[in-house]
């Protein structure tokens, strides 16, 4: 990773785990749940969004490819999430415990998919890389993958990148009021 949100000395203020069946039912419950946690450093509409799409993403291909070939479709496999809260950010690790990824480079290349007979894109890590600020791929053959993915979220409200407008008592970002035409 080119940056970290924390050095390795700084601790997490706070730290939570989920524990998912990998089933497609359970994407929207834990990118839901990882946006709620990250809401404690009040990001903006933006952020949460992207965090959630990167999420989404990272669960779609543990259940997609991570137990496609190594169990029966009767097996319920699991999937952890595990999400650190900094002071300028957070980190969540999304980790399977499947057949891993032989090539992690090629896997990562846009448009690479090893499933091209059901339609799928190749672009989950792009979307990732697109929406997260650093994105590390680990895996181990037969034994899973860990994605670790990371987004300031501090550092941007500081500085007023995403401006917002109160009406009364409702936080509207410009952007939603441009879209809506209030702007």
């Amino acid at each position: 990773m080119n940056q970290l949100i924390a050095s390795k000395e700084e601790k997490a203020i706070n730290t939570m785990r989920l524990e998912i069946a990998s089933q497609s039912e359970n994407e929207s419950f834990a990118r839901g749940t990882v946006a709620a946690f990250a809401a404690q450093l009040n990001p903006t509409l933006d952020q949460i969004n992207d965090i959630k799409t990167a999420i989404s993403e990272a669960v779609t291909n543990c259940v997609v490819h991570a137990y496609a070939s190594k169990n029966s479709k009767k097996t319920v496999n699991k999937i952890v999430i595990v999400c650190d809260l900094y002071k300028t950010g957070i980190t969540v690790s999304v980790t399977d415990f499947g057949v891993g990824i032989a090539n992690i480079d090629k896997a990562m290349q846009p448009f690479f998919t090893t499933k091209p007979d059901e339609e799928r894109s190749g672009m989950g890590f792009t979307v990732m890389q697109s929406f997260m600020d650093t994105l590390h791929v680990t895996s181990n053959i037969g034994g899973g993958t860990t994605v670790t993915m990371q987004k300031f979220l501090s550092a941007n409200r500081e500085t007023g990148t995403a401006k917002s407008l109160k009406i009364n008592n409702f936080t509207r970002s410009t952007k939603e009021k441009r879209a809506i035409g209030d702007a």
